[in-house]
This record gives structure tokens, C-alpha cells and sequence, in this order.
């Protein structure tokens, strides 16, 4: 799979690049980024790539022709002529639909994803017309540019890849994790997290089994797999009631969620919305 990031700070990347499963990947030649320096596409000794905004208002707009004439470059195909089971554009933009999980496992089937960090005030709309599939956002804020928004978009598909992770389990059964819950294996650790469900993670814990007077909770180390999943079930539930209650309007829960969801919602004094 192939990045390209089209950017005004291409050593921005320098660290993100180098560290981590990304450099993994990279080395492993699962994944390849290419960097491309906005201002290698001016035409003018200054190398502008920015101007004031028609109509008036605060800040500067990136200039459509060094974006058109980076990501012509590429060779990407046009954009009515672009396979989207291939290829995709994006520019990422706080006016854009928000990155998720499951827009990230869509992204990692792709063969190849151009990534546009906007900057300033945002960039020339007749870039987004003309070329771009689709407009990103990370989060309901403004950041600086969409430098960060791109490592996080990359970071979060590179990761999907098969052979880049240690373990292929680790990006399914894991907050807003693609598998079923009870597709737990003969003699593997008892699953809890429900993909289509989309609940958060429920809590981990490892050695020692106290620490600073807290203990490992005591159904963990009985060695009992139904009683596990059923706290993990019910710990997912939990930590989702509390974070991001959102996420249960929408939730697949089976009759034995829905018991578990009610309990955890009466011991948290929350209504429940599922």
C-alpha cells in the first residue's frame, strides 16, 4: 500500500515515520509514503502557495495550482476516471466526515491514498471539486494543519495491514474491533470485544497483581473463561456507558448485553439508551 502526503512541512514526518509499527511496515516494504514538498509545484521565486481569500476574512487559502499541479505528479488517475476500490484522494479538512475505525478498515483495503494537509484558513475548494474523494476530520476541532490529522489517518490504516502488527488479533479484538465476541478458539483467552457492537475496550491488567494497594480484580486470575468473557462483556459496557455513551444507540447487543448493559446502567445511574 502506498501514502502519498502532499504538505508544506514534509519533515514534519520525519519522527512519525522512524518510530513504531509505521517504520516496521515501511522497512518490511508493506507499506510506502512518499512526501512531496507543496512548494516544489510554485512557479514563482518566492514560492508562494498561499493568498487571501476572495470575499474577504481572516487568514489565508492554499493556492489551487500548486495542489493541482502536485498531485498530477502522481499519476493518480482523474477523479471521474479513479477506481474508489483502488485509489483515493483526500483532503483533510475540520470541515471533512469523521475519521473512524471503520473509515480506517476501508482505507486499508486501498491500494493507494494521497493525503492533503490543508493549512491556513483551508485550501481552494476547486482542489476538493476537482480531485478529491473525500474530505477527513479528525475530531470536532480546529488543529493548525492537517499534518497530525494525516499521521493519525496513516497510523490508524498502516496498522489493519496484514503482517504489520505482531499479533493479526490485536486490530480486531480491541475498542471499535471489527470480530464477533464469542469467536474465541479452542484454548485462546476468552474474546469480550464485539466489533459490530463498536464498545470501547474493556480495562487490562498485567503484573504484579497488586500495585499500590489496588489488586488485579479476582475473577481475572480464577481461571474461569465464562466468568472472564462475562466481566470483560460487562467492564466493555462499563468503560462505553461512561466515555462514549454515544456509541450504544447505534449498538448490535445480544439479550445477554442488554441484561449486563441494564445492570451497569443502574450501578452507574445512567438511563439506558439501547
Amino acid at each position: 500500500m502506498r501514502f502519498d502526503i502532499l504538505t508544506i512541512f514534509p519533515a514534519f514526518f520525519d519522527g512519525f515515520l522512524t518510530h513504531g509499527v509505521v517504520r516496521r511496515a515501511l522497512e518490511n516494504g508493506i507499506v510506502q509514503c512518499e512526501r512531496h514538498d507543496l512548494r516544489d509545484f510554485t512557479i514563482d521565486r518566492h514560492r508562494t502557495v498561499d493568498d487571501r481569500p476572495f470575499g474577504g476574512g481572516e487568514g489565508m487559502v492554499l493556492k489551487p495550482e500548486p495542489l493541482a499541479a502536485a498531485i498530477e505528479s502522481l499519476g493518480v488517475s482523474a477523479k471521474a476516471e479513479r477506481d474508489p476500490a483502488r485509489d483515493s484522494v483526500i483532503l483533510l479538512s475540520a470541515q471533512g466526515e469523521r475519521f473512524t475505525q471503520p473509515v480506517a478498515r476501508g482505507l486499508a483495503r486501498l491500494e493507494r491514498v494521497v493525503l492533503i494537509c490543508g493549512r491556513y484558513e483551508g485550501v481552494d475548494e476547486r482542489v476538493n471539486t476537482l480531485f478529491c474523494d473525500r474530505e477527513l476530520s479528525i475530531g470536532d476541532y480546529v488543529l493548525t494543519g492537517g499534518e497530525l490529522a494525516a499521521a493519525i489517518v496513516m497510523d490508524a490504516t498502516t496498522r489493519l495491514l496484514p503482517g504489520v502488527l505482531g499479533n493479526e488479533a490485536s486490530s480486531a479484538y480491541e475498542s471499535f474491533g471489527a470480530v464477533d465476541a464469542g469467536a474465541s478458539e479452542k484454548g485462546e483467552p476468552p474474546r469480550s470485544t464485539h466489533g459490530s457492537g463498536g464498545l470501547l475496550d474493556y480495562p487490562h491488567y498485567t503484573r504484579p497483581a497488586e500495585f499500590r494497594g489496588l489488586a488485579v480484580p479476582e475473577v481475572l486470575c480464577g481461571g474461569d473463561h465464562a466468568a472472564i468473557r462475562k466481566w470483560r462483556r460487562e467492564q466493555a459496557l462499563l468503560k462505553t456507558i461512561r466515555n462514549r455513551p454515544d456509541l450504544l444507540k447505534d449498538a448490535d447487543l445480544s439479550k445477554l448485553d442488554r441484561a449486563l448493559l441494564e445492570k451497569a446502567m443502574r450501578e452507574s445511574g445512567k438511563a439506558s439508551t439501547a
